[in-house]
């Protein structure tokens, strides 16, 4: 239990402070207190308003250390106290946090009162588990969504990322993960999100029912780059306290990409030379630092949970080659690929199946459910290798008997993967829809 004691036996015994000399658009030099800071330390400059404003140590030039502000820095001069707060920035979870919004400080915003703080220290940036501890993938995950719990199957510490380019559907589809996906807790880290946007995702596609086993991370695309990042941050600080209670978490991230646009403003502002297309080279080490956190706990015997993580990724400009979108690809255990051009035939979730890879399958299935699929996928590539043929009608029936069969099941697949936002299907429910259309065959057809 959270207790008095534990705070003061947390305070430091001595207090160090420096003075700003000099700022630079969002960067703020201190002097004088530098021997006490390191990369991450955090700083409280004092106002001349009298107000605090927090800061986080990101660099250091000459003797002097480079600041940059979790708030706006009016008020804040040369010759401004800097005063010195500690070098590991923590937060204290419990289990009261379910059913709660909180900022990136771990601050409620909802309205409800004070939040209660548990015991233990969770440290905001902490490392991922050592990789030879670690369990291995649990079972399957149902996740509500016909096509993905088959086609593209996901299971219990696994780490997918959502790759679509804007106004695909990545959000809805991440809605529908929250409130279908059967899971003991969701962490939900919403980065960079449009203001109008949180309340409409808690109330309308959450629901009370999805918020009470949830905690809701927000950071909207007006906070300053250091709460971006560190929302995306806290969420996996809040999906490893639940895990390490023995809860399989289910953590969604929307999006990674900005919350490595928020890395690559921090990276620019402290003199970091750009790289590829402007990121940094610290949004390639902070990418993996943030995303091996997910996956699968360390074994202990008994209790042992995991976190399954959802990233969405904002493909810029549709190129799935783009920097983040080809690192993270790299990191993650599948990607999810929805297009454009299947969004705007009407088919929702506009899931590409045939570029999308699920790298625990085939493994997690049996050999039925495998042969039923590889059947299905084999339809599809032979419908999207002649699509324009036969859209065109330059296609003959009769030519070619593969080809045939996929014009045939072309229509009741579509349908298979097309499912509303409102609708949740089983995962069990999904093999034996496919096997239904699959029995139905040409020759069948053309006998009835």
């Amino acid at each position: 239990m959270y207790t008095l004691k534990a705070e003061i036996e947390r305070m430091n015994a001595w207090r160090f402070y420096g003075r700003v000399v000099g700022i630079q658009g969002l960067l703020v030099e201190v002097a004088g207190a530098q021997s006490s800071l390191s990369i991450g330390s955090r700083v409280n400059l004092l106002s001349r308003q009298d107000k605090i404003v927090a800061c986080e140590v990101v660099g250091f030039r000459a003797d002097q250390a480079l600041l940059m502000s979790y708030s706006m820095l009016e008020g804040v001069g040369v010759g401004c106290q800097a005063f010195v707060e500690g070098e590991t920035p923590v937060v204290h979870p419990s289990n009261k946090w379910l059913g709660r919004v909180i900022n990136a400080m771990g601050e409620p915003i909802d309205g409800k009162g004070p939040i209660k703080s548990g015991a233990e220290a969770y440290p905001i940036r902490a490392q991922p588990p050592p990789a030879h501890l670690r369990q291995r993938v649990g079972g399957k995950i149902d996740l509500g969504v016909r096509t993905l719990n088959t086609f593209v199957t996901c299971c219990k510490g696994q780490r997918m990322g959502i790759f679509a380019g804007s106004g695909v559907g990545k959000s809805i589809l991440l809605s529908m993960f929250a409130r279908y996906a059967r899971s003991d807790v969701s962490v939900i880290g919403l980065i960079g999100e449009r203001g109008r946007e949180v309340q409409e995702f808690i109330e309308d596609d959450l629901g009370p029912e999805g918020l009470a086993r949830s905690v809701v991370v927000v950071a909207t695309s007006d906070e300053t780059a250091l709460m971006r990042r560190q929302a995306a941050y806290l969420t996996l600080t809040v999906s490893e306290y639940f895990r390490d209670q023995g809860n399989d978490v289910l953590c969604l991230m929307d999006s990674v990409t900005r919350f490595a646009m928020a890395q690559r403003e921090i990276g620019l502002a402290g003199g970091e030379p750009p790289a590829s297309k402007g990121y940094t080279p610290t949004v390639f080490t902070e990418l993996p630092r943030l995303l091996e956190r997910a996956g699968p706990g360390i074994d202990k015997g008994h209790d042992t949970g995991s976190i399954t993580g959802l990233f969405t990724v904002l493909v810029e400009g549709d190129d799935h080659n783009e920097p983040i979108s080809d690192a993270v690809r790299g990191i993650l255990d599948g990607h999810i690929v929805l297009d454009r051009a299947i969004a705007e035939r009407g088919r929702f979730p506009a899931i590409n199946v045939l570029r999308s890879i699920s790298r625990t399958m085939p493994g997690c299935n049996n050999n039925e459910q495998n042969d039923l699929l590889v059947t299905a996928r084999k339809y599809l590539a032979d419908y999207n290798d002649m699509e324009e043929m036969i859209r065109l009608g330059a296609y003959r029936p009769g030519a070619n008997q593969d080809v045939d069969a996929a014009i045939h099941f072309h229509p009741a697949l579509e349908e298979f993967m097309t499912q509303k936002k409102t609708e949740c299907s089983l995962l069990d429910e999904g093999y034996e829809q496919l096997a239904q259309i699959l029995q139905n065959t040409p020759a069948d057809n053309t006998e009835n």
